[in-house]
């Protein structure tokens, strides 16, 4: 793959690979490890000219661009208009191929969601608790607690466990807890993140913060109006803007 765009065509698991001569569809062999080709690589993504003599039409889903060494290249994620193509690469078996080309394992690095988990606490005086983080997207700003989730974690597990880690407080999270999730790409990298925030209303006069130390700088209880203007996570504004009155 020279400089330029490319299609990454993808169908409920399946993706569209071709040959250096945009020949396809091709199929990943797991755990392949010896360099085949000019270039050290065997299949890649199609270019747009290559889906359109295969008479396939598209849907544009997102574009994202990739720095790989000294290249750049412009990766269009789009839904084919096709049944189910079964004669397509599994996007699992990628991975384990390193004669695919390094964009192609990229991007599908890249379009596995980011799963993180928040809760925002309120107290008995419609406060709500914020912390001042020392590491992470937000050094230095306010935030709810929480942060990414563990394989296999649900989120309310991960939303518990990231607030005892962070502040030393249990917080009970159920099924009838209030809760949002939502989704948004903040830059051209296409990176997709998901966050699960859940509201816990709280006694504050019975809790005893043990924060931790090298992540949370302090905690404080905001009015929700300077809540709201204290936060700089886009998750974090839209879970108190539609969790709390």
């Amino acid at each position: 793959m020279t400089e330029g765009a490319y299609l990454h065509l993808e169908h409920d698991g399946k993706i569209l690979l071709v040959d250096s001569n945009g020949n396809g569809p091709q199929i990943p062999i797991k755990g392949r490890i010896k360099s085949i080709g000019e270039n050290g690589w065997v299949f890649r993504f199609p270019t747009i000219s290559e889906v359109e003599l295969m008479g396939i039409t598209w849907e544009l889903k997102s574009k994202s661009v990739l720095d790989i060494g000294e290249s750049s290249t412009t990766i269009i994620k789009a839904q084919p208009e096709i049944p189910w193509p079964e004669n397509w690469a599994w996007k699992d078996d990628v991975i384990s191929d390193s004669c695919i080309h390094p964009a192609v394992r990229e991007s599908i690095y890249r379009s596995i969601h980011r799963l993180v988990s928040k809760v925002v606490i309120q107290d008995q005086n419609n406060l709500i608790l914020l912390a001042k983080v020392k590491r992470g997207h937000f050094i230095g700003c306010w935030t709810l607690p929480g942060g990414y989730l563990d394989h296999n974690e649900h989120p309310k597990v991960g939303a518990a466990r990231e607030t005892m880690e962070e502040l030393g407080i249990n917080v009970d999270i159920n099924d009838n807890n209030t809760s949002i999730i939502s989704q948004k790409i903040f830059t051209d990298e296409g990176i997709s993140f998901v966050s699960f925030t859940y509201l816990v209303k709280i006694n504050s006069n019975k809790l005893e913060f043990t924060l931790k130390s090298d992540e949370i700088e302090e905690i404080k209880w905001f009015e929700r109006s300077e809540a709201i203007k204290s936060a700089r996570s886009w998750f974090d504004l839209q879970a108190i803007e539609k969790l709390t009155e």
